[in-house]
């Protein structure tokens, strides 16, 4: 997939517009349009990288940078203490539909999961 054709890649460029929460040098991060959860904010390189892998095989340090401003976004949006859910989709089978690597920040809401070992 090239450039032109990557719906990210068009937002990181500016072509189509997006509700910009954060951003630095290497990292972009916006609203998502079909939010899950009360907060759903991606967090994505500005360079192409196809899925997760493959932006952490060859970018450690931009992995790293999505991570710490997905905890810097937690704490704008107020939802840092109650908890919140950080998620890559890797792969259409694990419902990746943008082919742009890019983290799900998600929370404002019970999401769910083991509480005490117990599905809650």
């Amino acid at each position: 997939m090239s450039a032109a054709d990557c719906l990210f890649c068009r937002i990181v460029a500016g072509e189509i517009p997006a509700k910009v929460v954060h951003e630095s040098e290497n990292v972009l991060a916006f609203r998502d349009i079909n939010p899950q959860a009360p907060t759903h904010v991606l967090v994505i390189p500005r360079e192409h990288y196809p899925h997760a892998a493959a932006l952490a095989a060859a970018r450690p340090e931009v992995t790293a940078e999505l991570v710490a401003a997905a905890g810097t976004i937690a704490e704008q949006e107020g939802i840092s203490e109650a908890g919140y859910r950080l998620l890559f989709n890797t792969g259409e089978q694990a419902g990746q539909t943008v082919f742009h690597a890019h983290l799900h920040v998600l929370g404002g809401e019970w999401l769910g999961g083991l509480v005490g070992g117990e599905l809650r």
